[in-house]
């Protein structure tokens, strides 16, 4: 075998075992899963598995730190481009649904196991967090302008969109009677309502989703698979 194919099969079973690994967490918890458990699904020794990690904490902070990483990443690249405020937010809201779908595994076992990290990956973890909560907030500051006393602010308003997000992988299902494309467009209208947005322009911009609610079961998010 060629070095060039020893580095592919090596890195094949690094890919294997952060899969198997995630797949674990995600079931059973990371404190309950075991190095035996994860070389028994990627069908390799647990020696072996110290050729492509240090230790189980380190599969953990890899996953749950690139995962922000592709979520900063995404967001930033939706937004780019855009010129005004509120087609900004709709494309973000997009991004931010959509993300947390379609990577449900990965924000589950990122929304679940941060207090398996250890301080210093949960710090640097929290940076990533902390620079998506302002990319938001930004966001949501840009589409509500002044508010009054009468409107909750900003940065709650914020903390509501990312929970929406956040929520999302505990009941979607993609045979569930709704398509990804209808809860994206049902969502961000409902956000951009309670922003204050009018109907009319709601109904301009909500059109990036390409959704089209005629016809579609507006029934609620089934939990079942």
């Amino acid at each position: 075998m060629t070095g060039k194919a020893r580095r592919g099969k090596g890195q094949d079973t690094a890919v294997a075992i952060r899969e198997a690994a995630a797949a674990l967490f995600a079931q059973h918890g990371y404190e309950a899963t075991s190095l035996r458990e994860i070389a028994s699904a990627v069908g390799i020794q647990v020696g072996s598995l110290y050729n492509h990690i240090a230790g189980k904490d380190e599969l953990l902070s890899v996953m749950m730190i690139e995962v922000m990483d592709d979520l900063l990443s995404a967001s930033t690249a939706a937004v780019e481009g855009v010129d005004d405020p509120l087609d900004q937010l709709v494309a973000a809201l997009d991004c931010h649904l959509r993300f947390h779908a379609v990577r449900a595994r990965d924000v589950f076992i990122g929304n679940s196991e941060l207090r398996s990290l250890s301080r210093a990956d949960r710090r640097r973890l929290m940076v990533r967090r902390d620079r998506y909560e302002e990319l938001m907030l930004g966001l949501v500051e840009a589409v509500m302008g002044p508010v009054d006393e009468r409107q909750p602010s900003a940065r709650l308003q914020t903390y509501t969109v990312l929970a929406i997000g956040a929520h999302v992988p505990s009941w979607y299902r993609p045979d569930g009677p709704l398509t990804l494309d209808q809860i994206i467009h049902d969502f961000t209208e409902i956000i951009l309502r309670q922003l204050g947005v009018p109907a009319r322009t709601r109904a301009r911009v909500t059109r990036h989703t390409g959704v089209s609610r005629a016809g579609s079961d507006a029934g609620s998010p089934s939990t079942s698979g």
